[in-house]
């Protein structure tokens, strides 16, 4: 593999008006390749002025974005949908380098980001309307969608492709132009996507990409001003609390996919090797690095002895390397903070009585490695239970009694997903209509689709992205009255 053709490749500016530019300056910083701690590469550090260019290239593109026909909007998004499989191999490469996922896992990311682009071409020709007779007579009411209007996209490091092409199809699908921002570890893959689209058929103006690492200085001020009407935000929900302050004094639309704190449950009558199996779905993903991840697993007292025997087994089998290497399954996290806070939470968990069933130290050395790890007995009151790990850790806490385990999985300020495990169909749906979760895995680890809605209640966030009801975030409603 041809690593460094691979990051050569893609343009390091700011993506303005269709065209590429350096920051303000020539400000720069590095992309460090997390399995190595080295630098990838330098990127354009976008100053305050630069959002202001990029702002104002959205706004001056609107008009023009939002009277294009659908089916032409449609089309951009289903040649990106092809360019995204055709490229797949050096995308995925990319992805590996700047952020550390498997290569594998990397490839199944871009194949899910591009399914954003496909699910959204059809939407974009679906958009609809109403026409009815006034109740009393007289009148005709008309009702339109339009383009909200230009759109503030800010993305994780995390999903770097799929969780751009998850805001973009649905901005694009409905008129709206928009200024993306990506995570200043991971810019590149968003940075390779632009002239993707540009490719694909997208005007200028109507995409513009800028990556910075002073986010606060240069995000607000775009939301002031006033011109942008939608901010669409994924990230912590400290981050997105200060967002959402900020768009109230201008009355900005809002999505927020905010943090997550996952219960999953296991039931007595569940079966143990499909519970694993979708523990391991859940809680492995990107190294635990997602919002989705299964945070707090609570097994019955009566298996959960045998449930940790099994799932201590798999994961201790799962390969620890870089995401470049054959036959890795799990990747560096994504820098030292990361490593570090997974390794206190850990100790913490182990202080208050937790036992290792396998893992549990980090290897050192170069990158930011650790183990898949299984802890059981973890006490309700550990710190991993009241924060995201985003670490490759289960934590085993048992319960007793279903109302028990309802209670103890609502006992957060989370809502994203939860995830239950059980054959008895009555208490399957009577515990997923409990939960207070936006999202619920059957007997299943894992719950994204780009045809389903997702997002969470409480403080995972407001509003929904994908499904048939991930457009109508980027459109307004108007009513039209007719005399007749």
């Amino acid at each position: 593999m041809d690593q460094a053709r691979v990051v050569a490749a893609v343009e390091k500016g700011l993506f303005i008006d269709g065209k590429w530019v350096d920051a303000t300056g020539g400000r720069t910083f590095d992309v460090v390749n997390p399995a190595t701690g080295q630098t990838l590469c330098a990127v354009a550090d976008a100053s305050p002025e630069d959002g202001r260019a990029a702002l104002d290239a959205a706004v001056a593109a609107q008009p023009a974005f939002a009277a294009m026909s659908p089916r032409d909007r449609a089309d951009i998004l289903t040649r990106a949908f092809e360019l995204l499989h055709e490229r797949v191999d050096d995308l995925a490469l990319l992805m590996t380098l700047e952020m550390g996922k498997p290569l594998a896992e990397a490839r199944g990311e871009i194949a899910y980001a591009a399914e954003f682009f496909r699910h959204f071409a059809g939407e974009a020709v679906r958009i609809d309307g109403g026409f009815q007779t006034a109740p009393a007579g007289g009148a005709r009411f008309l009702v339109t969608r339009q383009p909200v209007g230009p759109c503030l996209l800010i993305t994780p490091w995390n999903f770097p492709m799929a969780m751009g092409t998850r805001k973009l199809g649905p901005a694009i699908a409905a008129g709206c132009t928009s200024v993306i921002k990506p995570a200043p570890q991971t810019p590149l893959s968003m940075l390779a996507l632009m002239d993707l689209l540009v490719e694909a058929g997208l005007p200028p103006g109507a995409v513009n990409c800028i990556a910075t690492t002073d986010a606060g200085a240069v995000i607000e001020p775009m939301i002031r001003s006033g011109a942008i009407r939608k901010l669409s935000f994924t990230g912590s929900t400290g981050v997105g609390r200060k967002l959402l302050e900020q768009c109230a004094e201008k009355i900005l639309r809002t999505s927020l996919e905010l943090g997550g704190n996952a219960p999953f449950l296991v039931f007595e009558d569940a079966d143990l090797d499909e519970a694993v199996d979708g523990a391991i779905a859940a809680k492995m993903r990107n190294m635990g690095e997602a919002c989705t991840a299964a945070n707090r697993i609570y097994v019955h007292s009566s298996v959960i002895d045998e449930f940790g025997r099994r799932l201590a087994s798999k994961m201790a089998e799962l390969r620890v390397g870089p995401g470049t290497e054959d036959g890795v399954n799990v990747g560096p996290l994504i820098d030292a903070a990361a490593l570090a806070k997974v390794e206190t939470l850990v100790a913490d968990a182990v202080s208050r009585g937790a036992s290792v069933l396998t893992g549990g130290t980090a290897p050192g050395g170069a990158g930011f490695f650790y183990p898949p790890t299984v802890l059981t007995g973890v006490p309700r009151d550990a710190a991993m239970c009241d924060q995201e790990i985003f670490g490759p850790v289960a934590p085993l806490t048992p319960f007793d009694t279903e109302e028990e385990v309802i209670a103890a999985a609502n006992d957060t300020e989370y809502g994203l997903v939860s995830y239950v495990f059980t054959n008895d169909l009555r208490r399957a749906l009577r515990v997923a209509e409990a939960l207070e979760t936006g999202m619920v895995g059957l007997n299943q680890g894992v719950v994204s689709n780009p045809a389903a809605p997702f997002g969470g209640v409480k403080a995972s966030g407001l509003g929904r992205e994908g499904g048939s009801v991930g457009i109508d975030e980027f459109l307004e409603t108007k009513y039209i009255g007719i005399k007749m």
